[in-house]
């Protein structure tokens, strides 16, 4: 690694520095949205209702020497009426207290649901997701989205109301504790702050930083659990459960690694926290030492002086208790950064990616399909077209040029590895182009231009939505194909006995499809769902490899019967037939394209 990159790696290191404060008052944008939202409504509310708690917390706090007085005095009616007292004063306390955690909670909720939503807005625009996930700048994406972004919403909720009535309630002490001690008091126990705060923030780096690397860990050790979970057959067939666990073993040392390094950082910084706070408990008698030795209480009687000392060391001991919570929250702030460096860095990934994004300007399509209406001309024009594998300088087409054209279907052939299904993704958009050009003629939308990938994606949700897909049912209505027509499709397609296994198109749910079907039951009710959105052209890529031929020739004889124009990528002879073109490459970057001679379409 050059020097550059050292320093680059070194500056953008996960601590808690200006890394982090620029990185989190982005995120404060987000959960704050505006000054009307109801975040900051709420924020007021914890305000009022900490400084309300202030006031209680400090007429408990003089209850003792309330208690001492009265006895002193021998004052039965002093006494029931400071019992009573109290009791309502804890009440209302116990009532703040539960509604202020009840408002954490919410503002919690609030505040995932903000950053949540710009986080999808930006994942999901064109073909964003499919980049931060295939190149690999940043781990666990998904892990980000869910559970780091989770963490630090529930972490910062939980010190945030001790953060905003920290200032008031130190102002507050802070005079009192003047009124007691003159100007030593405040001294002492601001000097006493800040040395706490500067030793901890030097601890506190170390562990935001072993938190950031804790949550990559875990989720390389989840998505070992998760590929396995998602190839459970392939990994059965080869009996591959002792190289598995090896596997799986290795990762889940390195993340047991990393939490002991976490955690032995973790002890330092939990040993600066304990001893301060125990600290804080003797300083509020080291403060008081000097007006007594002093003589400043002499000419108070006894039952007085232990009033005006308990009252006295409630201001010291609550003035050095709000600064010490504040120095408890060190470990919760650190988690908050670790895993706030974690999800701005997506944010910042995701923001340059979607301004690099090269898009196919993808139109969500709303209206209806209609065969009947006049097709247009092109779907796409190839100029000039050199593409190689992303990361790669290995050329595997060259200077590509040809159009596909309404009614004249393009068969794609060429040995394995020859580059046919990097074509179409470089077509898609997915993979950037060497050199040339994509024009597309039609907006790539279900009813226009539909791709069948080689391998389908299927969501979860019932068969109805697998088939409508990448519709939702609210844009359903915009459909003008009805159940039947979809029964029709599907016993076209053989599929007669997944509607029976379903219960039907919409009474079964699945979250996982690809655990229900076959191989060749993907690609069938692939062509269901092409047949339901009949689109005017369609890329297929092998989308038959795992069909019969004889139920392959019908399927396309459907394509020509609806109208829709094709480039297929495939390998069987029996393809030809049904294209009128033969877009041949032939590796290290030559292609050839040629009329089939034996098509049975004119």
């Amino acid at each position: 690694m050059d020097s550059g990159l050292q320093t680059r790696a070194k500056h953008n290191k996960p601590v808690f520095g200006l890394l982090f404060f620029k990185r989190f008052a982005k995120l404060t944008g987000y959960m704050f949205p505006s000054w009307r939202s109801v975040q900051v409504l709420i924020c007021i509310l914890l305000l009022i209702l900490g400084l309300l708690e202030q006031v209680v917390i400090f007429y408990i706090g003089n209850i003792p020497s309330k208690y001492y007085k009265v006895f002193g005095d021998r004052d039965m009616a002093g006494f029931r009426e400071k019992t009573i007292m109290a009791v309502l004063l804890i009440t209302a306390e116990a009532f703040i207290k539960a509604s202020t955690l009840y408002l954490v909670s919410v503002l919690y909720i609030k505040w995932r649901g903000c950053i949540n939503a710009k986080i999808h807005k930006l994942y999901f625009t064109d073909l964003v997701y499919y980049t931060v996930n295939m190149a690999g700048k940043i781990d666990n994406p998904d892990q980000r989205i869910t559970q780091d972004l989770d963490r630090m919403c529930d972490n910062f909720s939980q010190i945030f109301a001790p953060i905003i009535i920290a200032p008031f309630t130190i102002a507050y002490y802070l005079y009192k504790s003047v009124q007691s001690t003159s100007y030593l008091g405040p001294v002492g126990v601001l000097s006493f702050f800040i040395v706490a705060t500067v030793i901890n923030k030097l601890l506190m780096s170390p562990v935001v930083h072993y938190v950031f690397r804790r949550e990559k860990m875990e989720g390389n050790y989840r998505f070992k659990h998760m590929l396995l979970r998602a190839n459970v057959e392939s990994a059965a067939f080869y009996r591959s459960g002792e190289i598995e666990k090896f596997y799986t073993d290795q990762r889940l040392h390195r993340l047991l690694r990393t939490q002991h390094s976490l955690i032995l950082r973790q002890y330092a910084l939990n040993f600066s926290v304990n001893i301060f706070d125990y600290l804080g408990g003797i300083l509020s008698y080291i403060l008081l030492a000097f007006p007594i030795f002093n003589g400043d209480f002499d000419s108070v009687s006894p039952s007085d002086f232990s009033s005006l000392i308990s009252a006295n060391s409630f201001i010291f001991m609550y003035l050095i208790n709000c600064f010490t919570r504040l120095i408890d929250l060190s470990l919760k702030a650190a988690e908050v950064a670790g895993n706030a460096h974690r999800v701005g860095e997506l944010i910042e990934e995701l923001q340059q990616v979607k301004d690099k994004q090269r898009t196919l300007n993808y139109v969500k399509d709303s209206h209806p399909p209609n065969p009947a209406s006049q097709m247009t001309q092109k779907a796409l024009t190839v100029s000039e077209l050199t593409y190689a594998p992303p990361k790669s300088s290995d050329i595997l087409c060259k200077n590509l040029t040809f159009q596909l054209e309404a009614g004249v279907n393009i068969l794609v052939t060429g040995d394995s590895g020859c580059g046919k299904s990097s074509l179409l993704r470089v077509i898609a958009g997915l993979w950037p182009s060497t050199n040339g050009s994509v024009r597309f003629h039609e907006v790539v939308s279900p009813s226009k231009i539909l791709f069948l990938p080689q391998k389908p994606y299927f969501t979860d949700g019932t068969l109805k939505q697998q088939v409508i897909y990448p519709l939702k049912e609210t844009d359903h209505g915009s459909v003008s194909l009805d159940d039947e027509t979809i029964h029709q499709y599907v016993e076209l397609t053989g599929l007669q006995t997944l509607t029976e296994r379903s219960l039907g198109l919409e009474n079964y749910s699945s979250n996982d499809w690809y655990q229900e079907l076959s191989p060749g039951e993907m690609q069938r009710l692939s062509f269901v769902r092409l047949f339901f959105h009949q689109p005017k052209f369609a890329v297929l890529d092998e989308a038959t490899s795992q069909i019969g031929v004889d139920l392959e020739r019908v399927l396309y004889s459907k394509c020509q019967e609806l109208g829709i124009t094709l480039m297929s990528v495939g390998h069987r002879k029996t393809l030809r037939e049904f294209h009128q073109l033969e877009l041949r490459l032939q590796g290290r970057g030559n292609w050839t394209i040629q009329p089939i001679t034996d098509s049975i379409i004119s």
